[in-house]
């Protein structure tokens, strides 16, 4: 199953988020058109990093709520809506400073923001560096994301009862605390040597994992969700037993993808994250396998080249068999599928209603078995 468009617009959710998102650029568009017309790329920007993404945050989140008691066409569907629209706007803020830091050259298969400012630098003759021009412009789109997402937060929870408003407020300030701080951890662990203690290596990765993508990729969404429905302590903390693992699972499949996922479906070139030296749990497993057979040409080849930049077509192919062949898929594969399985026993064992249930399952698992 991939994650298909159909699954996020069902009772319209998809639209109705697009919608709001729309609504958003519009209003950037007159406000930055005031300050004059050399604010014209950066609405550009701002509406091609919109116009992608499977807005499966804002379906995790619609989905618990509808799951948890909430009714579609209600004053509070509205405000779950632009809750899901706020998760948007904060992903494509962390998508704006993730290709920064991560130096990426694509984004769903056209160029990064910052790529395509350094290009803006070129093309306009300007003076200076058009690498720090390009990073800088990134940044600050980033933080105009973040500001829209902040003012589309707040203005979902103006009228909502103190507690609702108090609950969902926790949930969206730590889920921002924990990607700023496992931003930082992917830097460093980009940062530390690595491979001599394959054990070390994975245990980072994971922590990264959990904080940078797992908790608000799914687990966040689904609990603030199910806040705005007013669920209980243990309801919501059910919420975060199913979305930790299933975050987990989603994170490990896009490492997969990462390296041997097709480029006309991912809008990445094949194998990107070799180039840019990500520290997975798919690499530490390779590494690790490697060297239980002795196999030390092989770990040596993915420490002498991960993170080449530079790296040519035919050696990203090598390094990917040579990933393949230690088994690592299968092992990472597997550690999906336990993943998985624990959220989705948790959430058999619910007593949500119909169609709730089984849209949220069907969401769930588009995300862990996706191949984009």
């Amino acid at each position: 199953m991939t994650a298909t468009p159909a699954l996020v617009d069902l009772e319209d959710v998809r639209p109705q988020v697009d919608a709001l998102l729309a609504g958003h650029v519009a209003r950037l568009t007159t406000e930055l058109g005031a300050l004059g017309d050399d604010t014209a790329p950066l609405v550009t920007a701002v509406t091609r990093m919109l116009s992608g993404g499977k807005r499966l945050r804002a379906a995790f989140c619609w989905w618990s709520w509808r799951a948890h008691g909430g009714e579609p066409g209600t004053a509070e569907a509205a405000a779950v809506l632009r809750v899901g629209a706020a998760l948007e706007l904060f992903q494509a803020a962390a998508l704006f400073h993730d290709d920064v830091m991560d130096d990426s050259d694509t984004r769903r298969g056209m160029p990064s923001a910052h790529r395509a400012f350094e290009r803006l630098h070129a093309e306009q003759g300007l003076l200076g560096d058009a690498v720090r021009f390009g990073a800088s412009a990134a940044i600050l789109l980033g933080d105009l994301a973040l500001v829209a997402s902040e003012q589309e937060f707040a203005g979902a929870l103006a009228g909502a009862p103190a507690s609702r408003a108090t609950a969902a407020r926790e949930v969206f300030d730590l889920m921002r605390t924990e990607v700023t701080v496992g931003q930082y951890l992917d830097v460093l662990a980009q940062a530390m040597p690595w491979g001599a203690d394959p054990d070390a290596d994975e245990a980072r990765a994971r922590r990264v994992i959990q904080a940078k993508a797992a908790r608000y990729s799914v687990e966040h969404p689904i609990v603030v969700g199910a806040a705005l429905a007013d669920a209980d302590g243990p309801a919501l903390a059910a919420c975060r037993a199913i979305g930790l693992p299933l975050g987990e699972a989603f994170q490990l499949r896009d490492d997969l993808l990462g390296v041997f996922g097709d480029p006309s479906t991912t809008g990445k070139p094949a194998g990107d994250d070799l180039r840019e030296g990500k520290r997975t749990v798919l690499v530490a497993r390779a590494v690790r396998l490697a060297r239980e057979r002795g196999d030390e040409a092989t770990v040596s080849l993915l420490r002498d080249h991960i993170g080449d930049r530079a790296m040519p077509d035919d050696v990203v192919t090598r390094l990917a068999d040579a990933i393949a062949s230690t088994g690592a898929v299968e092992e990472v594969e597997r550690t999906i599928e336990d993943l998985a399985g624990r959220a989705f026993a948790i959430m058999a064992a619910r007593a949500w209603p119909e169609p709730a249930a089984s849209r949220l399952a069907e969401v769930a698992h588009a995300a862990v078995d996706r191949r984009a």
